[in-house]
């Protein structure tokens, strides 16, 4: 018979464990849905509805006793002022568990551990997902508008300044380079008579021609 047999005690000593289904609930609670074990899941579902039970008083007796369970204030003000509404016309039967299958390695048995909701709940949340989005869309779409006025105000400045010609000093014209051609004419004393008339004339003149 399993007279005081009521726990899972999945294989931890008592610290352990209760670290384990604090850390699961608290993940339960702040993303809505989590994948672990059947019996891992079985487990934490029983903190999980007792710790909603708690949040559904909603006074300073249930905060204090739920924030020694669950981790983060964050999740606990979540806890309070989302999920507990949730269920302000139900009684039990906060979460669902829906078997997936078995994981690689050592074929234990996973299920889905997630907060059940209402088909009233689910259309407006989605509802208020589309408005949230629709708002964050035109807030970007204000930030991108400003940009573009900002962008738009230089040069309508820079048309009203001076030009630039105007009030600098006039810079002066540089003569033209010579060519290499003038240069050599220049060195030997005599006229370019062809591509080759200078060295051609040197040459005549140290023979003795």
């Amino acid at each position: 018979m399993r007279h005081r047999k009521d726990h899972r005690k999945l294989s931890r000593t008592r610290e352990h464990r209760k670290a384990l289904l604090r850390n699961l609930t608290t993940s339960l609670i702040q993303h809505e849905r989590i994948e672990t074990t059947v019996a891992k899941a079985k487990e934490a579902r029983r903190m999980a509805e007792r710790m909603i039970t708690f949040a559904k008083r909603g006074d300073v007796a249930a905060r204090r006793h739920v924030s020694r369970f669950v981790h983060g204030d964050d999740v606990v003000r979540k806890l309070f002022d989302t999920v507990a509404p949730w269920y302000a016309d139900r009684n039990g039967g906060y979460t669902r568990i829906i078997k997936v299958g078995r994981r690689l390695g050592d074929a234990g048995q996973t299920a889905l551990l997630e907060l059940v909701k209402s088909p009233e709940l689910k259309e407006r949340l989605r509802k208020e997902a589309e408005e949230r989005i629709k708002a964050e869309r035109a807030a970007e779409k204000g930030k991108k508008g400003g940009k573009q006025a900002k962008g738009a105000e230089a040069p309508a400045a820079e048309k009203g300044a001076a030009p630039a010609g105007e009030g600098e000093a006039p810079r002066k014209e540089r003569a033209p380079k010579p060519s290499r051609g003038d240069r050599l004419g220049r060195k030997g004393g005599a006229p370019k008579s062809g591509p080759h008339g200078g060295a051609r004339a040197r040459q005549r003149g140290k023979s003795g021609d």
